[in-house]
């Protein structure tokens, strides 16, 4: 795709800020890279099922179904010449076995409209580290069940299964592990469900299409783990290229009932233009990485997650390198409601979530220097929803309205409430950086014809843009950082004038219990 991303976006530009180098954090004794730095995973509490899909995945059918053409694991590239040779709408039962397809790195099936693929027990399509696509093409309503796919060598950015993001697929209780590249590209209409994403080199799922946007996107009941095994972004450093699942330009997706644990990154990250999510009764632990990004998007429901022991590896990180910024396990990065944008919401609304030890809360945070047409505007080439025409952000009429709202990304129009937040630093193994919420922004400074240099931007987002804390439950010792990362307030402070957040919110300093407030 070619999109590079900075995804905390701080040094985009000089900061008038200067930060303290002193972390306070406890080391490890253990290289962050390894998997003895990361959480281990815990049992969810009662109220949240997990997805253990991966290692008690649905069995398929052991005979093939009626009508069905029988693809023959003996025989290499089987499936691909039995796709070519029957009409659209054919169901193929793939036998017990390793199937292949012929050894040539483009070879792969090609689907027909309509076409299903149905696994038996012990059905496997292994591309053998030489096919670089198992699924691809642009058929639309292609189904895939009960099939594990892996070993796959697809390019960076590229996908294994629906290469070319087609239209209307189905993927259910699949395994798609070890793959190089993403696991499994989405089109409009697709639904992901109780399947396997385990363990591929730079996603579990990578929902991107190259023309048009992905709408009606349903991913649910999956287990998504150990994915960005290529560790890229250490190979390509600040690319935001990772993540169990990376959405990009999708307008309207449910994302539920999913375990995603153990990535090396984020969990779940959506970035650039997105709109209209509903992120509702997932476990999502023991990532690297932040739980949860939306960045540069809109309009979104975030709900019932159970949310826990995540960012420990890169909030650490940046931690005992001296970087005063709030890194959270949810980070809202130039997100917010937008009633002119259709959704089932027209505000960013995150409530009845459980975030237990993880490192730091929320971060509401806004770029002054990112908008459109600017040099630090890292989504490339992109602006906002509300701009189609990226030249029109420029001097002198970005200074003015309505050009002047309309060309950034805001954070703006946050409701967080009715969360439960339970810190025990002892758990989490440090003594300072990891203990924050937070609302802030730089110090605007370029490019030098921007109207949002100073602390206009900081002032809006702090003051301005309507992004409150309410009602919530706080076990363990919080901090709360406004404005910038110089202002470090206890919860009197935060509640008090002139922020007065967390209005109705009850504080203790001991950590402890489980469930909703």
């Amino acid at each position: 795709m070619g999109i590079k991303r900075r995804h905390w976006a701080w040094a985009a530009a000089p900061l008038a800020l200067a930060l303290p180098a002193v972390t306070g954090c406890e080391s490890t004794g253990t290289s962050t890279s390894t998997p003895d730095a990361r959480a281990k995973p815990t049992a969810a509490p009662s109220s949240t099922p997990v997805a253990r899909v991966c290692a008690k995945p649905a069995a398929g059918p052991a005979k093939a179904p009626a009508g069905a053409v029988t693809v023959d694991p003996a025989v290499v590239g089987d499936l691909a010449a039995k796709t070519k040779n029957n009409p659209p709408n054919t169901t193929f039962w793939l036998r017990p076995g390793e199937h292949r397809l012929d050894p040539d790195r483009y070879a792969q099936v090609i689907p027909k409209q309509g076409n299903r693929y149905v696994g038996a027990p012990g059905a496997v399509l292994d591309g053998r580290e030489t096919n670089q696509y198992a699924f691809g093409g642009t058929a639309r309503d292609v189904t895939i069940r009960h099939l594990t796919v892996q070993r796959f060598v697809a390019p960076h950015d590229e996908g294994v299964v629906n290469h070319d993001s087609a239209d209307g697929w189905v993927i259910e209780h699949a395994t798609i592990q070890n793959n190089s590249g993403a696991g499994l590209m989405a089109g409009a209409r697709q639904r992901v469900r109780a399947s396997c994403l385990r363990g591929n080199g730079q996603y579990g799922m990578n929902a991107y299409k190259a023309t048009g946007r992905i709408s009606g996107l349903v991913v649910e009941g999956n287990e998504i783990t150990g994915n960005n095994t290529g560790d890229w972004e250490r190979r390509r450093k600040g690319c935001g290229c990772t993540g169990g699942v990376k959405f990009w330009a999708v307008n309207g997706a449910d994302v539920r009932g999913n375990w995603v644990h153990g990535n090396r990154g984020t969990g779940l990250w959506a970035d650039t233009n997105n709109n209209d999510f509903r992120i509702e009764n997932n476990v999502v632990e023991a990532n690297d990485g932040a739980a949860l990004i939306y960045e540069t998007s809109y309009n979104a429901v975030i709900r019932n997650n159970t949310i826990r022991r995540n960012n420990w590896v890169e909030g650490r990180r940046q931690a005992d390198r001296g970087d005063n910024f709030p890194f959270a396990t949810v980070y809202l990065s130039e997100s917010g409601g937008e009633p002119r944008i259709r959704a089932r919401t027209d505000k960013i609304e995150i409530y009845r979530n459980v975030l237990e030890n993880n490192w730091s809360g929320i971060t509401l945070w806004e770029n002054a220097d990112r908008f459109c047409n600017s040099p630090a505007n890292t989504s490339s080439g992109d602006c906002t929803l509300l701009v189609r025409d990226t030249d029109r952000c420029a001097e002198p009429a970005i200074a003015e309205p309505p050009l002047y709202a309309d060309c950034r990304w805001k954070t703006q129009r946050v409701d967080i409430h009715d969360n439960r937040f339970v810190l025990d630093k002892s758990v989490v193994k440090c003594t300072a950086k990891c203990d924050r919420m937070a609302v802030l922004a730089n110090y605007g400074t370029y490019p030098d014809w921007s109207p949002y240099q100073g602390e206009k931007v900081a002032e809006a987002i702090t003051h301005e843009q309507d992004n409150r804390w309410h009602d919530n439950v706080y076990r363990g010792p919080w901090k709360f950082v406004l404005q910038d990362p110089s202002q470090v307030l206890d919860s009197g402070q935060w509640q008090g004038p002139p922020y007065q957040q967390d209005a109705g919110s009850t504080f203790g300093e001991r950590a402890g219990g489980r469930g909703g407030p």
